[in-house]
């Protein structure tokens, strides 16, 4: 494989620095498969629960796409908890943090706070603060927070639910990923689309 000259970076020169860009490029587009196979490695992950995480992720990204959520939303119900494996005390920046250049502002703030919304269901259990979320009460993404956890996420605990499986959402992921980061067009800040889209969900149906 090709290397650069320098062994201190503040030697590179341009040629140095364009192969670099382009082996990243390259690496890059591989990101979708990546986190497909650490989705599965969750399996394996936290325990205690009826269901594994990996489960569970399938179960919130299908309530998610039977709701008629669109792809952002489902990609995002699939991942929200990818970072159990390597940050388990902030896993929900962490994921939001591999969303962030792909998705919608809004869909990432989700992602991000969903760990302190998820607080009103069980901190009162563990000596914590169940209105952890009551902080961003006048943030706009406010409503699409406790949606997500309470329709999406907070539920999907269950071994009976009957979830699609991780090759139904393989095309998703990959497309997401393979979108230009930080594109305007995708990230489009401020903008509120709904969780559910009941005409859509009656076609998956």
């Amino acid at each position: 494989m090709e290397k650069v000259k320098f062994t201190a970076m503040k030697d590179g020169d341009a040629a140095d620095y364009a192969m670099l860009d382009a082996h990243e490029r390259d690496y890059a587009t591989g990101t979708a498969a990546r986190l497909l196979d650490a989705l599965q490695s969750l399996d394996e992950s936290l325990s205690g629960y009826q269901v594994t995480r990996l489960q569970h992720s399938l179960q919130a990204a299908t309530r998610a796409w039977r709701a008629g959520a669109d792809t952002d939303w489902v990609v995002a119900a699939l991942l929200h908890d990818i970072g159990d494996i390597y940050a388990p005390y902030n896993h929900d920046e962490y994921a939001a943090s591999i969303l962030r250049p792909f998705v919608r502002e809004q869909v990432t703030w989700v992602v991000e706070k969903h760990g302190d919304f998820q607080r009103l269901y069980y901190a009162h259990h563990t000596g914590g603060n169940p209105h952890a979320r009551d902080k961003y009460k006048d943030h706009p993404y406010f409503q699409d927070c406790a949606d997500f956890c309470e329709y999406w996420d907070q539920n999907s605990f269950d071994p009976t639910y009957s979830s699609l499986t991780i090759a139904d959402f393989t095309s998703m992921v990959h497309r997401v990923f393979a979108r230009k980061a930080y594109d305007p067009s995708v990230v489009q800040p401020g903008l509120r689309l709904p969780l559910a889209d009941a005409a859509v969900a009656d076609m998956r149906a």
